[in-house]
């Protein structure tokens, strides 16, 4: 029986820079996958069912949020979005430490039903590097990004619900951070005592 994976949480403010740290996480460890959201948007034409996300009709979502299916969700421009617990047990049964790149909201509503999760905050070095960053796109209006900094003064205030805070300054050491405290937290003597109860090693 494999040892069972990781639940990992990260949250953070558009700017922090989680993609790129967690496009150099995966260039660290091969024991990672992504947890797939389910939506009720319809499929993109490059987009297929089950890899990109799971499609769903509103009438199959809200079955599935009356019977429980779902880590968390969230409404957003007329469509819901949201994480099946399923898929997720599946690939940590089997080993895998499941990552899951949601914002604040849905991270509290997974920490919530799940205490065995691994929540990680990740933040940029300053407010200032942060509006660097989001002005440095040059894709946004300005209404836009003092909104998003906005947003991200009120994500940063719930940092201290997290049990890592990450400071993204380089990408590179940021994802050594995030490998270590996934090695650490595989470690924790409570999951490797799961393990030997079920028989995977000897003392």
């Amino acid at each position: 029986m494999a040892e069972k994976g990781l639940l990992v949480v990260i949250s953070g403010p558009s700017g922090a820079g989680k993609s790129t740290v967690i496009s150099e996480l995966m260039k660290l460890r091969s024991d990672i996958r992504f947890s797939v959201s389910a939506t009720t948007r319809a499929p993109r034409p490059f987009e297929e069912d089950g890899l990109h996300y799971y499609f769903r009709t509103h009438e199959e979502f809200a079955r599935m949020i009356k019977e429980g299916e779902f880590l968390e969700y969230a409404e957003y421009v007329g469509n819901y979005y949201g994480t099946p617990a399923g898929p997720v047990n599946e690939h940590m049964a089997e080993g895998w430490n499941v990552l899951l790149d949601i914002e604040v909201q849905g991270a509290a509503q997974v920490m919530a039903k799940r205490p065995d999760a691994v929540s990680i905050f990740m933040a940029p070095p300053s407010f200032e590097e942060l509006e660097r960053r989001l002005r440095g796109r040059a894709t946004d209006a300005e209404e836009k990004i003092l909104g998003r900094l906005e947003t991200a003064r009120l994500e940063c205030s719930q940092a201290k619900n997290y049990a890592y805070i990450v400071v993204n300054d380089d990408a590179e050491i940021a994802a050594r951070k995030l490998d270590a405290i996934i090695t650490a937290e595989r470690c924790r003597s409570g999951r490797k005592l799961e393990s030997i109860a079920e028989g995977d090693f000897l003392l």
